[in-house]
């Protein structure tokens, strides 16, 4: 049995704002500020009357979708985004891990962990679109600047979550390790890598998916795949093909989440 109580009756949880007066006056500041925001969006009506015709026509096309005529340029642009897709995965969970390990608080020495958590904060403070129309520019039209962009993002997303769950690991049996005398490396094979390892294989399975996604919006700014067939086909007013395309992109997402899935509870 238990000793834990349990309370019998319901309490109010604490609040930020103790007086009731300043919160009525952050409510009403917020509100005005809502309405003041709204108030300073330029809505142009007559823009947005030609949007929904063309939006129509858009979802026309979608339902009509044309996998035949651009075959040629989808299956290519296709190939790309898969390709940036494996690559830049696989090339970011092997720079992430050393990463990772080293910005863990826990198992590296400070000026280790400063380096690398910078490293993690200049990766996550960049969003994708950025770091590839700044590749784009000094590489050029292409994969391989996506295959880089989305390389350098998942150093940022996989390392920061890998030296959280670091951080927190059972430290009894990081102890228990040490006190047989073993060596660091000793202690990151047997303490640690048993513990972040299924965390570890879920969360770039989770990168591959994202990774699959961001190929196809980096593609507009010109890093290749199957974004960029996706913005010449719109671009042409070819609705159909563009139709054709987003769904191609949606079964492959929703095949890669359900096999990712499989994959998580297998390895679980």
């Amino acid at each position: 049995m238990s000793d834990k109580t349990y309370p019998t009756t319901w309490r109010r949880p604490p609040q930020i704002v103790a007086d009731r007066r300043w919160r009525i006056a952050l409510q009403l500041g917020i509100l005005a500020y809502l309405v003041l925001a709204m108030g300073s969006v330029e809505v142009d009506w007559q823009r947005v009357s030609v949007g929904l015709e063309r939006g129509q026509r858009f979802i026309m096309g979608f339902l009509q979708p044309d996998f035949t005529s651009r075959w040629n340029d989808i299956s290519r642009g296709l190939v790309e985004s898969l390709t940036m897709t494996l690559t830049s995965t696989v090339v970011g969970v092997l720079v992430s891990v050393p990463i990772g390990i080293g910005a863990a608080r826990n198992l590296a020495p400070a000026w280790i962990y400063y380096i690398c958590r910078s490293i993690i904060a200049v990766s996550r403070a960049l969003q994708e679109v950025i770091i590839a129309i700044f590749l784009v520019a000094m590489f050029g039209f292409g994969p391989f600047a996506g295959f880089l962009t989305l390389s350098f993002a998942t150093i940022g997303f996989l390392a920061k979550l890998l030296a959280d769950d670091i951080e927190e690991i059972d430290e009894a049996q990081a102890e228990a390790i040490r006190a047989t005398g073993a060596s660091w490396w000793q202690l990151v094979n047997y303490a640690v890598q048993p513990q972040v390892m299924p965390r570890l294989i879920g969360l770039s399975l989770y990168r591959l998916d994202i990774n699959f996604r961001e190929s196809a919006v980096i593609g507009i700014v010109g890093a290749g795949g199957i974004g960029a067939t996706l913005n010449t086909a719109i671009d042409r007013y070819e609705y159909d093909s563009a139709g054709a395309i987003l769904l191609i992109i949606i079964g492959i997402v929703m095949i890669a989440e359900y096999g990712s899935s499989y994959l998580r509870k297998f390895l679980q």
